[in-house]
């Protein structure tokens, strides 16, 4: 039997995000703008997930939050895993290359393959994947665009390079 999934939508700074949960965990955060094919979300609706979802991220744009306390179930391989847990280590206010990621999940030649995990994370801002930049420093992808990018690190008072 296929896994129920709903979801709600909460108002950010960056505009409306989408939450997606499956009842016992957040699987999903759909940015504005967001270009990825979009998974089915379920139906409209909530849960202590959402609720507790919901609550976090409206303290973390108040800065009233620096850590998520949330249970997530992002789907993926376990190399894209082993990235996202990495991430979830990476403190507010603070930023890693690529390079730099690659060697803390041991694959340190995988500076393609860390980003290609880095661009498929279906919970950003909980799964602070916009806190890898490029080598130089310089803001580079991220799905809800780099105007968002930056607004997010500007957030975490983060230093912003490149800004767009």
């Amino acid at each position: 039997m296929p896994e129920t999934t709903r979801h709600c939508r909460v108002d950010s700074p960056l505009g409306p995000l989408v939450l997606v949960s499956n009842g016992r965990a957040l699987v999903r955060i759909v940015l504005p703008g967001e270009t990825r094919p979009a998974a089915p979300l379920g139906p409209r609706g909530d849960d202590e997930v959402l609720a507790a979802a919901r609550t976090q991220l409206t303290e973390y744009f108040a800065g009233a939050r620096r850590r998520f306390d949330l249970p997530l179930a992002p789907e993926g391989t376990p190399f894209q895993r082993r990235v996202w847990d990495e991430l979830v280590r990476l403190p507010i206010g603070k930023t890693l290359s690529y390079k730099e990621l690659a060697h803390r999940v041991a694959s340190p030649r995988g500076s393609r393959a860390v980003g290609a995990a880095n661009g498929r994370n279906p919970l950003p801002i909980v799964v602070p994947c916009h806190r890898v930049v490029g080598a130089d420093g310089r803001l580079t992808g991220f799905a809800g665009g780099l105007a968002a990018k930056a607004w997010l690190l500007r957030h975490e008072g983060a230093p912003v390079k490149g800004q767009p």
